[in-house]
């Protein structure tokens, strides 16, 4: 099942990126090329830039209820898998390392 959220989160991400860079900040992208700055366009300018607006804030709220999806879909998987390192039945205590006593030069100069 998990499988399937992620493959639709790759989609949905992949889609969102498509519309993101079709739009352009400054108004160009792909509103600008249905007419170029005249006042009547087929479709419209400000019609593009909604709908690129809706997909971009449709597709996003899409990919952040898959996400959250596939987490309910990961805790439910059947298995339960817990860490090692919260396991503390075979906690082995640290070996002590004997120390060598610190060594003077008693030479003579």
């Amino acid at each position: 099942m998990f499988t399937v959220f992620l493959i639709l989160i790759v989609v949905v991400a992949f889609l969102l990126v498509v519309v993101i860079m079709v739009q352009n900040p400054k108004g160009g992208g792909l509103s600008s090329s249905f007419g170029g700055g005249g006042t009547q366009q087929l479709g419209g300018v400000q019609k593009t830039t909604d709908f690129l607006d809706k997909s971009t804030w449709t597709l996003a709220t899409i990919l952040v209820v898959l996400i959250l999806v596939s987490n309910v879909a990961i805790n439910s998987g059947g298995t339960t898998t817990e860490s090692k390192a919260l396991d503390t039945d075979n906690v082995t205590q640290p070996i002590e390392v004997p120390t060598a006593p610190a060594q003077t030069d008693n030479t003579p100069e």
